[in-house]
């Protein structure tokens, strides 16, 4: 049996742990407990640390106008590099997705940033750090429209859309059963209806609709309604750091720098530099 959808969404609401719930945008997703103490690894004995990752995936991975690798995953990894103290030991190498499984098994690199989800199937083939960012779901209205919590009751009768076949039309039909759900095979075409007024909410996935907000193309027209829902049962558990399946010491490592750099507010100042409409 589901759970109640009010008590779904408050859970939801909160799953990522970013401060009380009246604070001032924007939001960082905080995924560590502060109050956690992990162990610094030594790794003076390992000669070289290489991550592997993507050029085709911004704002994560992406080559600049000047011709060099850029994006958050890469400033992730120097920071993750420089918090375990092996900055002039780290090394970042692009290659297309289809061969990074490859590059990674025959010791071409030591890790993978470069968002390889963390499944069940993915599990048997790689170590993996703790997550260090989620994917929400959430709600996008127009200004003047724009509602708070609890949406399971303020929607009531409201036509939302959603991408058809989508995890979202999953969510949204299981836990707003109350809205009526207009599908779309395009985004564009959804965000265009809400513009328009011919929507009352959109419902998606946070990051993309991030852009959208911040672009042109919505015209200051709306903004995030309601708080981000977190159900990794439907949308995964977000991005980590692959390394091989019998290197668990290497992502025990990088877990120890992601807390770190959680905790002293680096992780903040790059999801800001990158992401700058939370979608938190």
């Amino acid at each position: 049996m589901k759970p109640a959808p009010q008590l779904l969404a408050f859970a939801l609401s909160l799953a990522a742990f970013f401060g009380p719930a009246q604070a001032a945008e924007p939001q960082v997703p905080v995924l560590w407990d502060s109050k956690e103490r992990l162990q610094k690894p030594d790794l003076s004995t390992l000669p070289r640390l290489r991550f592997l990752t993507t050029t085709d995936f911004p704002p994560f991975n992406f080559i600049d106008k000047n011709g060099r690798l850029s994006g958050f995953h890469v400033d992730l990894a120097r920071a993750v590099c420089a918090e375990l103290g092996i900055a002039e030991k780290c090394q970042i190498q692009a290659l297309p997705w289809a061969e990074l499984d490859g590059a990674l098994a025959t010791g071409e690199g030591e890790a993978i940033i470069a968002g390889v989800p963390a499944t069940a199937a993915t599990r048997e083939k790689y170590a993996f750090s703790r997550p260090y960012l989620q994917f929400p779901a959430r709600f996008i209205m127009r200004k003047a429209q724009a509602v708070t919590e609890p949406l399971v009751e303020k929607l009531q009768g409201k036509r939302v859309g959603v991408l058809a076949g989508s995890a979202h039309e999953r969510v949204l039909r299981d836990y707003f059963g109350s809205v009526k759900v207009v599908t779309y095979t395009k985004p564009d075409w959804l965000n265009t209806d809400l513009k328009d007024g011919k929507l009352d909410a959109g419902f998606g996935d946070g990051m993309r609709l991030s852009f959208w907000l911040a672009g042109t193309d919505a015209a200051g027209c709306c903004r995030f309604a309601g708080g981000p829902y977190l159900a990794p049962e439907y949308l995964g558990t977000g991005l980590a750091i692959a390394t091989k399946p019998d290197n668990a010491a290497l992502a025990n490592a990088f877990d120890y720098a992601l807390h770190e750099i959680s905790a002293k507010g680096t992780f903040a100042e790059l999801y800001l530099r990158y992401f700058p409409v939370s979608f938190f």
